[in-house]
């Protein structure tokens, strides 16, 4: 879900008023749209992925399979979906800001700058990554802590009642902050990375094997996109290689927001000491590592419905 999907061949491109008016309103809404449904499709999954990050008495003993039958059996099969509400209210900004600020930086560091090739691709996708994390923290600190409550011991009564809680018992504005600063380390790297890869195979892949791997827009047919399974494959590369990088960073990050929820929070207060307890604590697999196998399965499924419904938002939109 962090990269473009379309490759314009050198034509002259349209400049009526119809091209023109509110395409960053259609921009915004494609990437919403392709956010929630990539999302909604693992919900199941990072559930899972939170319980196991953050060491939740209930299941920490259990691997990721067995956390996935578990979660049911205790909870109900909308337990499985506990914190989606929040985090559709969440991705949805999150995916638009970050198409659009990826566009954006993009021709900034291009004309601005000079910058171009695959290194813009890289700091413009890090830098739209963090834009995107910054406006929507708040929205992904609640979500967190809902999707770690464990039925019959409930913190929180809902969305409402946990920005209220964390703002009075947290430190007020400032508490919904808490994690930032490793969320933003992480996601500079994983969003980075994520356009990159996409984008460098996607631009190889056009430009070696048009005919096998890319057909004509339908709203346009002077822009080459991927075919489905392109998008797929391309996608999934990108997110296994960008979650390895990241992923340390990603589970310190879990564990700051959750702060006060966990009992050994008082040793999780800054990103090198959350790294350190962690690694300590737990060691590479079962620590730092923890859950990302799950993020390997998430990974392809995810990229696959963000693509694809971006890919069909944009032709619909007339983005192209």
């Amino acid at each position: 879900m962090t990269s473009e999907t379309a490759v314009s061949t050198p034509t002259a491109i349209s400049s009526t008023p119809t091209n023109r008016d509110y395409y960053w309103l259609r921009s915004f809404v494609a990437g919403g749209v392709a956010g929630c449904c990539a999302k909604s499709t693992i919900a199941p999954l990072d559930r899972v992925k939170i319980l196991l990050q953050a060491q939740n008495p209930h299941y920490k003993h259990l691997g990721v399979f067995s956390t996935l039958t578990a979660v049911p059996k205790k909870e109900g099969f909308l337990g499985l979906y506990k914190g989606n509400g929040a985090m559709m209210v969440r991705i949805f900004p999150y995916g638009a800001i970050q198409f659009m600020a990826f566009d954006n930086y993009k021709k900034l560091l291009s004309k601005r700058f000079g910058i171009s090739g695959h290194i813009h691709r890289l700091m413009a996708g890090s830098m739209a990554g963090m834009s995107a994390v910054i406006c929507t923290y708040p929205l992904d600190m609640v979500r967190a802590r809902l999707a770690f409550q464990v039925k019959g011991e409930h913190r929180y009564t809902g969305i409402a009642n946990a920005f209220h809680t964390i703002y009075l018992k947290e430190g007020g504005f400032m508490g919904f902050y808490r994690g930032l600063t490793p969320t933003l380390i992480g996601m500079a790297p994983y969003a980075g990375f994520s356009f990159f890869t996409f984008g460098t195979l996607k631009s190889l892949g056009l430009k070696h094997f048009p005919e096998m791997l890319g057909r004509p827009s339908s709203d346009n047919p002077d822009v080459l996109i991927l075919k489905t399974y392109v998008n797929l494959l391309c996608g999934g590369v990108a997110g296994a290689i960008a979650q390895t990088i990241s992923y340390p960073l990603d589970v310190a990050r879990r564990r700051m927001q959750l702060g006060a929820v966990l009992p050994d929070s008082d040793k999780c207060v800054s990103l090198s000491k959350t790294l350190s307890y962690v690694y300590n604590e737990y060691g590479i697999k079962k620590g730092l590592y923890r859950g990302l196998s799950l993020n390997y399965i998430r990974c392809i499924p995810s990229q696959a419905v963000a693509f694809t419904t971006y890919e069909f938002m944009k032709q619909v939109l007339h983005l192209n």
